[in-house]
């Protein structure tokens, strides 16, 4: 089984709303990326099953991907977004796993780097804990997008919310210029695999790199990411369905596929079964 584990589908206004949905983003798209889209897609690739993610420009209303997850359940599950400074943030993620059958969310800390620190710490902030034990009564799945440096936070709330899975997304922003000192900028985030109910995204290698196909200077930061987290708790993912791909300065489908498939040469097939979807399959209950 395949599964890809990050892909952001988006219908434009009236079909769905498009807007920010933090304080430091602000873009929109032009064109829809529907399911539609990622169907056909999937299919010309040999991929099963997909995981939508809400995007940053579709306002805190996660009914697009919900009720495309509804529409095709033998082919989606989805993630939502829930505005973490929402005094009513935990009647909302009971709203979405409950009533649209989200299986959990992703949170952005990098994008509330603003003028208050404590207003940054979403993850730990005290306001939050209903809404984070609301996700986890409920074995909530929570992926974090951010760089190394917010580690800390996630570290923090993984043992907070033992209960709850929680994935780092696109392996939080590793970049070859970290080799230099012996990724000691990337440490907080290996030493996150600490915690048991802690996976890692191996995704967007490729703009990372600083090299073509196979992108050989980030091999070493990704082997050592396996090797910390071990096989069993790393997944794949990618990011947009169709041209939108290419538009946003990501590899086809295809291509995807090939960098663990022809790239990662050093894993055995079982390994590259693990990443490619078992993982995920057990993860989300395919």
């Amino acid at each position: 089984m395949i599964v890809d584990t990050h892909v952001h589908i988006w219908e434009m206004p009236p079909i769905a709303p498009i807007g920010p949905t933090a304080p430091r983003w602000t873009a929109e798209p032009s064109a829809s990326g529907t399911a539609e889209m990622l169907l056909e897609e999937m299919d010309a690739n040999g991929v099963d099953k997909t995981v939508l993610v809400q995007t940053s420009f579709s306002t805190w209303d996660n009914g697009y991907v919900a009720e495309a997850a509804k529409r095709f359940p033998d082919r989606f599950v989805s993630q939502g977004l829930i505005d973490p400074l929402d005094p009513e943030n935990a009647q909302q993620a009971a709203y979405w796993m409950d009533e649209h059958g989200m299986t959990g969310f992703r949170f952005h800390p990098m994008y509330y780097n603003v003028d208050d620190p404590a207003e940054g710490e979403i993850l730990t902030k005290p306001e939050n804990d209903a809404m984070f034990k609301a996700i986890e009564a409920r074995e909530g799945i929570v992926q974090i997008h951010c760089r190394p440096s917010y580690a800390a936070q996630m570290d923090t709330a993984a043992t907070r919310y033992p209960g709850t899975t929680w994935l780092i997304d696109h392996m939080m922003y590793p970049v070859p210029e970290m080799a230099a000192d012996g990724w000691t900028e990337y440490r907080p985030v290996l030493n996150l695999a600490r915690h048991p109910n802690i996976l890692i995204k191996i995704s967007d290698v490729h703009n990372r790199s600083d090299e073509l196909f196979p992108h050989s200077d980030m091999h070493e930061v990704v082997k050592m990411a396996i090797g910390e987290f071990g096989i069993e708790r790393c997944m794949w993912g990618t990011g947009y369905p169709g041209y939108h791909r290419v538009e946003h300065g990501w590899p086809t489908l295809a291509d995807e596929l090939k960098i663990i498939n022809d790239g990662f040469d050093w894993l055995s097939n079982e390994e590259k079964a693990m990443l490619l979807g078992d993982n995920a399959a057990r993860i989300w209950g395919f």
